[in-house]
């Protein structure tokens, strides 16, 4: 198999590219920290951001693959139980108030590499498994692109 070839992505499938296109958000929140770091913005700032973030962008995006997404593949299955320990994971490091500064800079990575897993293995078993019923299913779901809310302070910029 030439390189090319194995590397070519898989084609996402329609209904699951509103997911995916939340996870592009979820890549910039990791830039937008790193930024953070490396510009020594205040944690308190961005702290305030990724309490944001949590809110508009990933508790709705979590729910949505856990209720819609994931019962799809059996919740045996060894990538849903990695999927949702890594979903507990980052969700802890969100609402961590004592050690901001380390679950800020976790975070970052940790939801980048989350991200990566789902998109490149978990989606593409996914779909490969789905009935078209589950996926025109999917479809009907409106996943609300709340990424179109502008947050206050660009502190990356």
């Amino acid at each position: 198999m030439s390189a090319t070839k194995k590397n070519k992505p898989i084609k996402r499938h329609e209904a699951l590219k509103p997911l995916s296109r939340q996870h592009h958000f979820g890549l910039l929140f990791s830039w937008k920290i790193r930024k953070g770091f490396s510009k020594n913005i205040s944690l308190e700032r961005m702290k305030k951001y990724s309490d944001w973030f949590f809110k508009t962008e990933i508790k709705p995006h979590f729910d949505a693959e856990e209720k819609h997404i994931f019962p799809i593949l059996d919740k045996e299955n060894e990538l849903i139980k990695r999927a949702l320990k890594e979903h507990r994971r980052i969700k802890r490091l969100f609402k961590d108030t004592e050690d901001v500064e380390k679950s800020l800079s976790l975070l970052e990575e940790e939801l980048q590499a989350h991200i990566r897993f789902e998109e490149r293995v978990l989606f593409n078993e996914i779909q490969k498994v789905a009935t078209a019923d589950e996926l025109e299913t999917i479809e009907k779901i409106h996943i609300e692109d709340s990424s179109k809310a502008e947050y206050h302070d660009p502190f990356w910029e």
